[in-house]
């Protein structure tokens, strides 16, 4: 058991210092697109095939659910916190600093984006990729971590610790 706890705290570093910096990296990006580069909202063009752009989304991915309800960012805020505790529970059970790592930059997105609802009602999007005239829909750092965080937690989950080492709190 005393191998389980420095373990359990370490896992856990790693998860609150993944969520922590993906969420101040989301915030901060926002802030400084919202405050100074925005204004006015314009495009600006980067790369032959990236730009800087405004773009509000009040649905979920590719502005899925998206309506215009005052209810809609409570809904779906309220949706994104049940995913946030079930995937730090989750992390309470496995030990690993690496799949601990992989949720905090779920987490971190996801409080990011919760943030942005609560605030303005919608998420600030503001990079643009495209080619041949065609655009993905515009996203955001929150955006990055999750998928990040998402790619990190396949390729993480399917492996196993060296034998010998607990992973779960539910194993002796």
């Amino acid at each position: 058991m005393a191998e389980g706890l420095p373990r359990a705290r370490l896992a856990w570093t790693w998860g609150a210092a993944t969520a922590a910096l993906a969420f101040a990296l989301d915030q901060a990006t926002k802030w400084w697109v919202l405050a100074y580069l925005m204004d006015p909202p314009r495009v600006i063009p980067i790369t032959p095939f990236f730009n800087l752009v405004l773009g509000w989304n009040r649905g979920v991915s590719f502005g899925l659910l998206s309506a215009d309800h005052p209810a809609t960012p409570w809904l779906l805020s309220s949706l994104a916190l049940a995913v946030v505790v079930g995937l730090v529970v989750w992390t309470t059970r496995d030990r690993r600093p690496g799949m601990a790592a992989s949720v905090g930059f779920i987490v971190g997105g996801a409080l990011g984006n919760v943030v942005d609802r609560l605030r303005h009602g919608a998420v600030t999007d503001f990079l643009d990729f495209h080619v041949a005239g065609y655009h993905w829909p515009a996203f955001n750092l929150a955006d990055t971590a999750i998928f990040v965080g998402v790619a990190l937690l396949l390729l993480v989950g399917g492996r196993r610790d060296p034998a010998g080492a607990p992973t779960s709190a539910a194993r002796p």
